[in-house]
């Protein structure tokens, strides 16, 4: 094959993710993927620095993915952090470490360039019409807009884990709780969403939203085919928010298609999407759901600086 096979690391706020691909141009086949949560973000919002346990965690997760390339005999490796090592006070002893594991020196990912490759990835499957792209993570969460590129892009400092660990502490929680942080979410988006054009087209990506999709869905199982480029409803989408904020730990954890390591974090997400989708003008009534996100820019990245 004529293409260059590299692997690509997102470490994130609360999960970090493998994406082994062989790339030749503007085709990319995916290898392997994989998901790990590791929740590196656990308490920043409150110390401003990565956890001893978090980063342990996140080093295992690691150790295993070095074995992965090294075994597929892959040699073109990036590693892209995001929010939750932005805000860290002590980033460089993290970055130090993942390069004593890894051997490639990890790429803290500016909120700009964050969007740059969520749009990258989550548009590679779709017609070139104005689109904004929602990737809401653990710590921030990018919208960028754009048509064959991101002619606009803000990264929020919202995110599922930070809006949690801020706001939303009842078991469900409270409505006291959850107009506090709809408020919060409301003073910090609108203004930004005001300027934008009316969309065309809007793409969500990233396990949060792909996870609001399939209980929008009513999946009996976490179904990548049935979720990826799903187009739904925004109301459907913005009614599955409701529900999942209004529903204990327990019934989120017993859900089918929900993943354990964001169960407790959900609810911060879907009241992040609920208003981000108020806000957001629009000349749509519905949202894709895609599967490639920051990753699979992240990846076609590496393989140009191959």
């Amino acid at each position: 094959m004529g293409g260059t096979s590299v692997a690509a690391i997102d470490c994130g706020t609360n999960s970090i993710r493998l994406l082994i691909a062989e790339i030749d141009g503007d085709s990319k086949t995916d290898l392997l993927r994989d998901m790990r949560i590791v929740r590196l973000g656990q308490g920043v919002d409150e110390t401003g620095a990565l956890a001893p346990e978090a980063i342990e965690r996140t080093l295992e997760a690691c150790r295993e993915y070095a074995r992965t390339i090294e075994t597929m005999g892959v040699r073109t490796v990036s590693f892209a952090a995001t929010s939750a090592v932005r805000d860290a006070s002590n980033a460089a002893e993290f970055s130090q470490a993942v390069q004593a594991v890894l051997g490639v020196e990890p790429r803290v990912l500016s909120g700009l360039e964050e969007a740059r490759a969520s749009f990258e990835g989550a548009t590679g499957d779709l017609a070139e019409v104005l689109t904004t792209v929602i990737d809401l993570g653990g710590g921030s969460t990018e919208v960028v807009q754009g048509v064959a590129g991101p002619t606009f892009s803000h990264s929020f400092d919202l995110g599922s884990v930070r809006m949690t660990e801020r706001f939303l502490h009842g078991d469900p929680p409270t409505v006291a709780e959850a107009t506090a942080c709809m408020s919060h979410l409301d003073q910090v988006i609108a203004p930004v969403m005001r300027d934008l054009e009316p969309t065309r087209e809007i793409v969500g990506v990233a396990g949060t939203i792909t996870t609001i999709a399939a209980h929008a869905l009513g999946l009996p199982s976490y179904d990548h085919e049935r979720i990826h480029l799903a187009r739904l409803p925004i109301d459907q989408v913005r009614a599955a928010c409701t529900s999942l904020a209004q529903m204990p730990y327990a019934d989120r954890r017993a859900l089918p298609f929900m993943h354990p390591g964001r169960a407790d974090v959900i609810t911060g997400g879907a009241l992040i999407l609920d208003r981000i989708l108020e806000h957001l003008p629009r000349q749509t009534d519905e949202i894709v759901v895609s599967e490639h996100d920051i990753l699979d820019g992240i990846a076609r990245a590496a393989a140009r600086r191959s």
